[in-house]
């Protein structure tokens, strides 16, 4: 699954004539094999260990471009910073308040929220790209830890 994904996602840069870098590829793949929400910080610590000359600038430039390209989506974290999941379908996101960890949540149904969210958007002369749905609370290990 991810070999076809990745090769989706590189066909989305190429049709928007995006050079493809060796640090674009490494990000992009890391990314779609991440089940992690990882903020800018964390992929670059991940992946500087091998791939040594990959910058924070680099990071965050890629992520800027394949948010731009639809390809990742970046959600504000309770610590102030941005998370960034990978976006190959429309989901559903659980965020802790507690310890700021994000699971995705896939519901089958989900596809009749997403067509109801863009009837409601383009009666307004809006165009949606993108749907991002969070629900905020406790995870499960944070309500089990304050029992």
């Amino acid at each position: 699954m991810t070999d076809k994904r990745y090769e989706e996602a590189m066909n989305r840069l190429k049709e928007n004539n995006v050079r493809i870098t060796p640090q674009r590829q490494i990000i992009l793949k890391y990314m779609i094999e991440t089940d992690e929400h990882p903020s800018v910080e964390t992929i670059f610590h991940i992946l500087e260990k091998t791939f040594p000359n990959l910058s924070m600038a680099t990071v965050y430039n890629n992520l800027r471009l394949f948010k731009k390209l639809n390809l990742i989506i970046e959600m504000p974290s309770s610590d102030g910073g941005y998370r960034y999941d990978f976006f190959d379908h429309p989901h559903l996101h659980a965020a802790c308040d507690q310890c700021n960890k994000i699971f995705d949540i896939d519901d089958p149904d989900f596809d009749k929220i997403n067509e109801h969210f863009t009837e409601l958007a383009k009666k307004t002369g809006f165009d949606p790209k993108v749907t991002n749905v969070e629900i905020h609370g406790i995870c499960a290990e944070c309500q089990a830890k304050a029992e």
